[in-house]
């Protein structure tokens, strides 16, 4: 970009950069894009990274055997994910245990993140809450940290009927002003957010998509039905992940490749053909075991066979048992994915 004091020409390693004669052309180029603008300094800004297609890691939050957050840790993830053509990244949500943290450090991991990914893909912060209004302080906070946008999932246990639930997105929609992605999971939470309810909400500019974690692929087509292509409609069930895609879905919010990046990254770009559904046979076994008890309880440990990551996770959750290693030893193993004996 050019600075509109004068010609010298910046170099902009986060975001897409463009340049022109003046502020205004700049302004254009980034709207005709598709473009959001992050303002780097006084009349300095960049095009963020725009949120798409592909394979986003449910990025775990990785910790030493004290339970402290491991930033060298997490910093090496994201090299290793980007390296493998992850496309995207979703940081502080159930797999990153955000619940378990304080505001420093989902801040010092956002922050990871976004230093570490510097522009080469998205990064998505959860902000979802019960409350709307910490939804709409954290969605702040993940914009002035430098996030793309926002994951945020119908607040759990309350069970809002659907006039609340499209109230409550709105509000943030209208407060923050970052590409958010709906998310649903009503075994979760209690609560399921209707296609109905989403084409609504879809109508918001800055409601880009949703993660879908129903179980019911015929989600895609009620979705489609009802809010047109514009949605980035993500699956949140690895197992179902590629039908998911091939269905006319987006791609995937995945657990899975936290151990697997290069191999759901290669079967979610051409989701149909046979090449595709062999990696996702290869796959099965950790798209199963991955979930043998609560997430991130067994990819924390996968991880620690995989990466050699150290395997604290905090309380309530605990450690895998023993009697589970075996069966994520071997499903590591079918997918070809471990790289520490």
């Amino acid at each position: 970009l050019r600075s509109p004091r004068g010609p010298r020409a910046l170099p902009i390693e986060r975001g897409t950069a463009v340049a022109g004669p003046n502020y205004e052309s700049v302004l254009e180029q980034i709207a005709m894009r598709g473009g959001r603008l992050i303002m780097l300094w006084p009349g300095v800004v960049a095009a963020a990274v725009q949120l798409g297609r592909g394979s986003y890691v449910a990025l775990v939050t990785p910790m030493d055997a004290a339970n402290a957050v491991d930033y060298g840790a997490l910093r090496n993830l994201l090299e290793w994910h980007v390296a493998s053509g992850t496309d995207g990244v979703v940081a502080l949500g159930t797999t990153g245990e955000a619940s378990t943290l304080d505001a420093a450090e989902r801040d010092r991991v956002l922050e990871t993140c976004v230093d570490a990914c510097r522009g080469r893909v998205p990064v998505v912060a959860g902000t979802g809450a019960i409350d709307t209004r910490a939804v709409v302080a954290m969605g702040r906070r993940a914009k002035a940290l430098g996030a793309d946008g926002t994951l945020v999932v119908t607040p759990y246990y309350v069970k809002p009927p659907q006039r609340a639930l499209e109230a409550h997105f709105l509000a943030v929609a209208e407060a923050v002003d970052l590409p958010m992605v709906l998310y649903n999971v009503p075994g979760r939470t209690g609560v399921d957010l209707l296609p109905e309810t989403v084409a609504r909400l879809a109508a918001h500019p800055n409601v880009r998509g949703i993660k879908e974690a129903t179980g019911d692929n015929g989600r895609v087509a009620a979705l489609r039905d009802a809010c047109g292509g514009d949605l980035l409609l993500y699956s949140g069930e690895d197992a179902m992940g590629r039908e998911f895609v091939e269905l006319g879905g987006d791609g995937v919010i995945s657990v899975t490749a936290n151990v697997a990046p290069a191999a759901m990254a290669r079967m979610l770009r051409a989701p149909a053909g046979a090449a595709a559904r062999a990696i996702d046979d290869s796959l099965r076994p950790l798209h199963e075991k991955l979930f043998c008890q609560a997430n991130p309880i067994p990819v924390k440990y996968a991880l620690h066979r995989a990466r050699g990551l150290a395997t604290g996770i905090r309380p309530p959750l605990a450690p895998l048992e023993a009697e589970f290693h075996a069966d994520i030893d071997a499903a590591l193993a079918a997918a070809d994915a471990v790289a520490v004996k």
